[in-house]
C-alpha cells in the first residue's frame, strides 16, 4: 500500500461521508476553519505521510465536516516549497485529498499586490497563472491513478466557479477583483525590479504557494477555484518596507468578509 492509501485510509476511519470540496485556508486566513461544524480535527502530523507547517499563521490542521451545507475537506494551513518540502510533498495533501472524493478545490492565500489598482484587503479571483518556482509537481513518474502525462492546462481555474464568485461578491456587496497570480518560491519578499518585470509580463498578485497544488488538482480532474486576499502592496508599489507582519494584520482585518465569501461561495456550489 502506497503513501496515499495508506493517509486515505487513516482519514477515512475518522469520518462518516466522504467530503466534496477540499478547501485550503492560506496564510493569516485559517479563523475560517471555525465555521466548520467538525466531525473530525486531524493534525497534520498524525496523518501518515502528510508534511508538517512550519509556519506559524498555518495552524496544520485538516478539518473535515460541513460548511454552509456542504461536505468539506479544509486545510487549515499549508506547507510551501520553501519550507524545504520536495515540490511531491507539497502537493502530496492534495492527491489525498482527491482520493478521499473531493472533485473540487477551493484554494485560498494572502498574496501582495502588483496591479496598481488593487488596495490592500482587496479579495481577486485567480483567473490564470504563472509559474515561477523553477520546478513542477508533475516531474517524474507519472501516476496513471489520477491523469495522463501530458495534462491540459487550458482553463487551470474553472470559469463557471469564477462567475459563481462573481456573482456571490455582487450579491453580498464585497468586491472582488479578478487577476494572474504568479507563483514565486520565496521565502524573500520579492525586489522592486522583479515586480516591475511582473507587472510588465501581465501579473496582478504573487506569492509562494497555490500554483503547484492547482497543477495537482487539474491533473487528477478537479474544478478548481482560488481566491488571492491582496494582504499588501508589493515591494516598490508604496514606498514601505515589506513585512510578514503586515500579511497577517491584514488577513485578520478583512477575516469577517473573507468568510461571508467563501461561505457564500460554498452555499451556492
Amino acid at each position: 500500500m502506497d503513501a496515499i492509501n495508506r493517509a486515505v485510509d487513516f482519514i477515512n476511519a475518522k469520518i462518516s461521508d466522504r467530503p466534496q470540496i477540499a478547501l485550503v485556508l492560506g496564510s493569516g486566513l485559517g479563523a475560517m476553519a471555525e465555521d466548520i461544524r467538525a466531525e473530525a480535527v486531524i493534525p497534520f502530523g498524525e496523518i501518515p505521510g502528510f508534511p508538517v507547517s512550519t509556519v506559524k499563521s498555518h495552524a496544520g490542521k485538516l478539518i473535515i465536516g460541513e460548511l454552509a451545507g456542504k461536505k468539506v475537506a479544509a486545510m487549515q494551513g499549508r506547507v510551501h516549497f520553501y519550507e524545504g518540502y520536495t515540490m511531491q510533498e507539497v502537493v502530496f495533501p492534495t492527491r489525498v485529498l482527491r482520493s478521499l472524493g473531493c472533485e473540487t478545490l477551493f484554494v485560498t492565500n494572502a498574496s501582495g499586490g502588483i496591479n496598481r489598482t488593487f488596495n490592500v484587503g482587496d479579495f481577486m479571483a485567480i483567473t490564470d497563472h504563472i509559474n515561477l518556482m523553477g520546478t513542477h509537481p508533475l516531474i517524474g513518474p507519472n501516476d496513471d491513478r489520477f491523469g495522463t502525462r501530458f495534462p491540459d492546462m487550458s482553463e487551470p481555474y474553472d470559469r463557471a466557479l469564477i462567475a459563481l464568485a462573481e456573482k456571490t461578491a455582487n450579491t453580498l456587496g464585497i468586491t472582488l477583483r479578478k487577476g494572474i497570480y504568479i507563483a514565486v518560491t520565496g521565502p524573500s519578499f520579492e525586489t522592486p525590479a522583479e515586480i516591475n518585470f511582473f507587472a510588465r509580463i501581465g501579473c496582478d498578485a504573487v506569492g509562494m504557494s497555490t500554483v503547484p497544488e492547482v497543477i495537482v488538482a487539474n491533473h487528477a480532474g478537479m474544478r478548481v477555484l482560488g481566491i488571492s486576499c491582496i494582504t499588501n502592496m508589493a515591494a516598490g508599489i508604496l514606498p514601505v518596507k515589506l513585512t510578514g507582519k503586515e500579511v497577517i494584520e491584514t488577513a485578520a482585518r478583512v477575516r469577517p468578509d473573507f468568510i461571508r465569501l467563501v461561505k457564500g461561495i460554498i452555499a451556492a456550489m
